[in-house]
């Protein structure tokens, strides 16, 4: 996989939390900004992905009954 330099500001007390990061993992600046990007992309790839299955579960009709809906308030309710 190629790798391409990329250009952003960060506010000063960020950037001494991600060297004290990096110092703490013995890595670099960069590998720590990788390893955030890519959590980062994972995290709303997965809820675009969840957001579309949504729309089609509810432009299908599929939509949980009121008993559904009421047992699960119910059991969340019980878990306290």
């Amino acid at each position: 996989m190629s790798k391409e330099n990329i250009t952003f500001r960060v506010d000063s007390e960020k950037k001494m939390a991600l060297d004290a990061i990096a110092a703490n993992m013995d890595r670099d600046r960069s590998y720590v900004l990788n390893e955030a990007i890519a959590a980062y992309v994972e995290m709303h790839k997965w809820q675009i992905e969840e957001i579309k299955k949504g729309i089609a579960e509810a432009d299908a009709g599929d939509f949980a009954s009121e008993k559904e809906v009421e047992a699960i308030f119910t059991k969340l309710a019980n878990e306290d």
